[in-house]
Formats: structure tokens, sequence, C-alpha cells
């Protein structure tokens, strides 16, 4: 029977074939993962289709497929986009477990806590996302000049739009972990966003409208998380500036 790979200790010497031998080993572990999770969402996927197209008017849930292969290529697509979100904590857990021993102790908690952080802020942006911004955007697209057009909503192009949406959403809502980042480093510091808080609030605007998101409405529900992501970005670093005798000393 196969051994999990054994996490090195902090400063333990090894050589590089056992360096590669531990990376080919947790590899493996997250192609199984991988395989395995993919395998439950495809086994379940009726469920995660309805799911996914609960957002939709009642009347656009059921739809439409192009051809003779796309209903199981659309299906295993949005399995294999299933499988990978559910094994991620165990892709992430194979990737520290492989960097963790070039980290003392203290720097090992503080990186934990950032990664814990991260997940919360990505876990909120797919609520976000799932419950307030997609059911709103695709209300206005979906009886957009409905006297006009006729809409039949592919299931290829459906998938796809709220993937990119939600992927989105949840790069929008790791703003506090990336200001956080500048301020440790000493490239910004809260006292100067404070003073540029309406730069700021343009900066943002800026990249609001740079990410997916072909409508207004959408863009517009992006960005106000934003703009209220960037205010309490600007009290959090001040609570990590008070907190840490130095910027770079956090770094340490």
């Amino acid at each position: 029977m196969a051994r999990m790979p054994r996490r090195l200790g902090h400063g333990e010497e090894a050589t590089l074939a056992e360096h590669l031998d531990e990376l080919r080993a947790r590899l493996i572990v997250i192609l199984g993962a991988l395989a395995a999770t993919t395998i439950v969402a495809f086994v379940f996927h009726g469920r995660l289709l309805d799911w996914l197209n609960k957002p939709l008017p009642p009347g656009h849930r059921h739809l439409l497929a192009i051809g003779v292969a796309e209903p199981f290529t659309v299906t295993l697509m949005v399995s294999l986009y299933a499988g990978f979100v559910l094994a991620l904590p165990v892709v992430l857990w194979q990737l520290w477990a492989f960097f963790a021993p070039a980290f003392d102790p203290s720097s090992e908690r503080k990186v934990l806590a950032l990664v814990a952080f991260a997940v919360a802020l990505a876990a909120a942006g797919l609520a976000f996302g799932y419950w307030i911004l997609l059911p709103r955007a695709i209300h206005w697209l979906t009886n957009y000049d409905d006297k006009h057009f006729l809409h039949l909503i592919q299931a290829k192009s459906y998938y796809s739009f709220v993937a990119t949406v939600l992927l989105g959403i949840v790069i929008v809502f790791q703003l506090p972990l990336v200001v956080l980042g500048l301020v440790a480093l000493g490239v910004f510091t809260s006292r100067g966003l404070r003073k540029n808080r309406r730069i700021g609030y343009f900066v943002t605007a800026v990249v609001a409208l740079a990410l997916p998101g072909p409508d207004p409405v959408t863009t517009f529900l992006e960005l106000l998380p934003m703009w209220a992501l960037f205010e309490g970005s600007i009290w959090l670093a001040v609570l990590f500036e008070r907190r840490q005798p130095s910027a770079r000393e956090a770094l340490l």
C-alpha cells in the first residue's frame, strides 16, 4: 500500500532526488484527489446543474444544447470545475507541505493565517456572486430588449459565463489581502491610503471595468463590494501597522 508523502521538518536537509521523489508523490496525491472529486461531481451532476441553473428565470432553466455531444461535454466540463473546487483544500495542503520546511515556525503561522483569510474571502465572494450578483445580472440580461429577441440560452456559454463571473468576484474579494501584502512590503502605508482614498476608489473602479462582466449591472455589482473592501482594507492596514513594530519585520 502506497504511503503518503512525509513532510520534512524545518531545516531538515534532503537530497535533490529526495525532493523530486516527494514532489512526485505529492503530485500523485493531487491528481488522485482531482480524479476522485471530479468523479463525485459527475455522479451528482444533476443536482449540480440544477444549482447552477437556479439564478436563471424559471422559463429559461432548460438550457439549449447544440450538437450530439454537447450535453456530455458540458456536463464533463462542469464536473471538472466542481472537482477542482472540491479538491482545492487537498491541492493547497500538498503545496504547502512541500514548501513549509523553508519557513520558520513563526512565519509558518502567519502564512497559514493569511491562507485562512484568503479562503474566507473567497467563500464570501462565491456567496455574494451566486446569491446577489448572478441573479440580478442574469435577470437584466435575459430581459433586455425581449421584444426583438427570442432568448435561447446555450448550456456551454451559460456555464462559461457563470464560471467567469464567479472567478472574477472571487478575485475582487481578495483585495484586502493584496492591500495588506503591499502594506507589509512597505509599498503602501495606512496613512497614505487614507490620504489618497479618492485615487483608490478611482483605481478600483477601473479594475471593476476590466473584470469579467459583459453588462453594466454585473460591473456595477462588482464595483460596490470593491469599494467596501477597499475601505475595509484601509482600516485593516491601520490595525496591522499598530500590531507590528514595522511592516518589514512582519515579513521576517
